[in-house]
């Protein structure tokens, strides 16, 4: 099961309101006139970090998911036997099926529970770091590029309704950020260096080549 980053209005509180170029006083004769856009859901996701965290939590909640799977097939199976196994279950066996469907019915509410909150509480921590730094990203370019004020488009509130390619931000500011905050391997250090290649054992004729 593949999980998704699904990054609600939080993301867009992090750049709201939206950037804009700061002027004051005799600065005000060249104030910025450009207006941008730019979609931060696909810009967070869109960074090599955050690729790498969906990476990671992909592979910390795959197990959770796995679990709960097993599990609602186990209380399928537990109310099956109770639908069609009605005439043949005696009460003791109807009432033993029935306690044992209520109480997995329980735990799964209860895990299923504990799964989502600590699954948001690990995207909002995502989004706050990485959303964060892209804000210092962003007003840094708007800045050295003329730009006014630049909106959200993945906003549900943005009041943006139409949008020329042209003016849309996104590609760029993915690229900045990756080039001002390049991602580690998980042991936190940068890939070592390739090791140059051993010398192949000359072959002897009618011998297969040593597999590399």
């Amino acid at each position: 099961m593949k999980i998704r980053m699904a990054l609600p209005a939080l993301a867009a509180m992090l750049l709201t309101p939206a950037v804009r170029a700061q002027s004051t006083g005799a600065a005000a004769a060249a104030a910025p006139t450009k207006v941008g856009v730019i979609n931060v859901q696909v810009a967070i996701t869109s960074t090599a970090e955050g690729k790498q965290a969906a990476a990671e939590m992909q592979s910390q909640f795959t197990p959770r998911q796995t679990e709960l799977e097993n599990l609602r097939k186990e209380i399928e199976d537990i109310q099956t036997r109770l639908r069609t196994g009605s005439n043949a279950l005696s009460d003791e066996e109807r009432a033993r099926l029935a306690a044992q469907g209520d109480q997995k019915t329980r735990i799964f509410q209860r895990k299923q529970q504990e799964s989502q909150d600590d699954f948001n509480e690990a995207q909002r921590e995502i989004v706050d770091r990485i959303g964060r730094k892209m804000v210092e990203i962003l007003d840094k370019y708007s800045r050295g590029n003329g730009y006014a004020i630049i909106f959200d488009t993945s906003a549900q509130s943005t009041p943006v309704i139409y949008a020329a390619n042209q003016i849309d931000v996104t590609q760029d500011i993915i690229r900045l950020y990756d080039q001002n905050y390049p991602v580690k391997n998980a042991g936190g250090s940068k890939p070592a260096a390739p090791k140059p290649a051993a010398p192949k054992p000359a072959t002897q004729p009618g011998q297969t080549p040593p597999k590399p």
